[in-house]
């Protein structure tokens, strides 16, 4: 009897299937504990993020990163510099800041007292800038038509002015403006000369009246400040002025002062000068 063939068995190529899915899911269980273990700081993370942003000028829009941004204020803003406890108090906040504009506020209130008249009668305007307290005086006040001789009656109110700035240090700056009618004369050839001449004048006179020389520059703008129209009388007598600034280093709003007030929050209005 022929005995039976015991069939030939193949080597299995596939067997390194089964050591390679054990592999697989030793490494997917490792990972997930890691990540079950793992803790993430959700806050600093959205901190981070809002800082990048802002870094773009893009502010959030997101009120919790607001809020993340308040829990979390030892992280570095996009404008490089640290928030919270940290965090130096503002420039305008700083005691020279508050020194110089309480200095400020004093000089203001010193002119408005000695122009009381003029302002009430629309030929001097105060204001109060950045630039510090300026003092606008209608050029009919000062000077006749095309010329740059002081009047007689303006002496005194160019003495009380005077009186105000010699009990300050800090600098003057006393500006010609003129309006865009030609001037052609033998003295002044143009806008400019007249406009630097009238600015002369008056800082000679301040000098006059004990006002340290070294503390002021006279400076002629012609007609290329204007503050209204030239296309109307009453735009181009409001362009014929001497402003005299008394400068400062104080950052604040433009912002005009009245006869009883003591530099108000809100700025309050006054006829403009309304004769050359």
């Amino acid at each position: 009897m022929a005995r039976k063939k015991i069939p030939t068995e193949h080597e299995n190529h596939e067997r390194w299937l089964v050591s390679y899915a054990d592999f697989i899911t030793l490494l997917f269980a490792f990972f997930v504990v890691m990540y079950a273990i793992s803790s993430i700081n959700e806050g600093k993370y959205r901190v981070l993020s809002n800082s990048l942003v802002s870094a773009f000028q893009q502010p959030p829009t997101s009120q919790k990163m607001i809020e993340m941004r308040a829990r979390y204020p030892e992280i570095m803003e996009g404008s490089g510099r640290p928030i919270g406890k940290s965090m130096t108090q503002p420039p305008s906040e700083t005691p020279e800041h508050k020194a110089a504009a309480a200095k400020m506020r004093k000089v203001a209130r010193n002119v408005l007292e000695v122009m009381q008249p003029l302002i009430k009668s629309g030929q001097v305007r105060v204001t109060q800038s950045p630039r510090g307290v300026t003092v606008e005086i209608n050029a009919s006040t000062l000077f006749n038509s095309g010329d740059a001789v002081l009047q007689p009656k303006s002496v005194k109110t160019l003495a009380a002015v005077a009186r105000v700035l010699s009990a300050t240090d800090n600098p003057i700056q006393v500006e010609g403006h003129t309006d865009n009618v030609p001037i052609n004369s033998a003295i002044y050839p143009s806008n400019w000369e007249l406009s630097s001449a009238r600015a002369g004048s008056v800082v000679r006179l301040f000098t006059e009246m004990g006002v340290p020389a070294g503390r002021m520059v006279a400076i002629g703008y012609a007609d290329n400040r204007p503050l209204d129209v030239n296309t109307t009388a009453e735009g181009r007598t409001r362009n014929r002025r001497v402003n005299v600034l008394i400068l400062n280093e104080t950052q604040g709003p433009t912002r005009e002062l009245s006869l009883d007030e003591h530099l108000p929050a809100s700025p309050t209005t006054l006829a403009p000068p309304a004769a050359r």
